[in-house]
């Protein structure tokens, strides 16, 4: 069994991780807290597109924006010398796109569960909003945002399609543990697909386990 799949797969989630969890939790804060349910809507319905669009479609959207005859990837390779359609790079940017969905809406329903009576306790106390949000708000959405970030690591970790379409399946840069999973079992090679599915189906059973903790957390302080 080689580890360069094992490696780039844990590389790219981690990395994406990172950026979706901090980009999730500010998004979801935003339009919490807009005050037209209008551009919630439709703000809700952009920002949530990635999760029921398949993945294949996302990655196609990705080449129109990064391919290298494209304004934004031409701009990024001319003046930056940055290619990011077939690099590790790559592998990160669709695993963010199409985590970020289960961050923002498991984060955006913490937020909404939080007791707005402590808000506006924590305000006539003479809380600015940042104090309110980092005292109040993140301490009590915490277990559902904790949930967000696990499901959205376990879905990066995962991601196959969007990969496959922007980052290509190149062996050890950007081939991930799904793509490894494809090739040997398009090569025949089902012994050798075996301890990759093993090793997924193991992080998957430890996401649901770490996922249902988090819920029953949440339950717990909402009773």
């Amino acid at each position: 069994m080689e580890l360069m799949p094992i490696i780039i797969s844990l590389k790219t989630a981690s990395t994406a991780i990172l950026i979706t969890f901090l980009l999730g939790l500010y998004v979801a804060w935003w339009v919490v807290n807009l005050k037209s349910e209008r551009i919630k809507m439709v703000l809700d319905g952009i920002l949530t597109l990635p999760m029921v669009l398949p993945p294949t479609v996302v990655g196609f959207l990705l080449l129109m924006i990064f391919g290298v005859n494209r304004p934004i990837g031409r701009l990024l390779l001319d003046f930056l010398g940055v290619k990011i359609v077939f690099s590790w790079s790559a592998t990160v940017i669709a695993a963010v796109v199409i985590s970020f969905p289960l961050m923002y809406r498991s984060a955006r329903a913490a937020f909404e569960q939080v007791d707005q009576d402590l808000i506006f306790a924590a305000k006539t106390l003479g809380m600015s909003e940042r104090e309110v949000f980092w005292r109040v708000t993140l301490p009590l959405a915490l277990p559902g945002i904790a949930g967000g970030a696990i499901l959205a690591f376990a879905r990066g970790l995962g991601e196959f399609g969007a990969t496959a379409m922007i980052a290509g399946n190149i062996a050890n840069e950007t081939r991930t543990l799904p793509l490894a999973i494809y090739s040997e079992v398009a090569a025949g090679n089902m012994k050798a697909a075996s301890p990759y599915v093993i090793i997924v189906v193991l992080i998957s059973f430890l996401v649901v386990v770490l996922t249902n903790y988090f819920s029953w957390k949440e339950r717990k302080y909402l009773d």
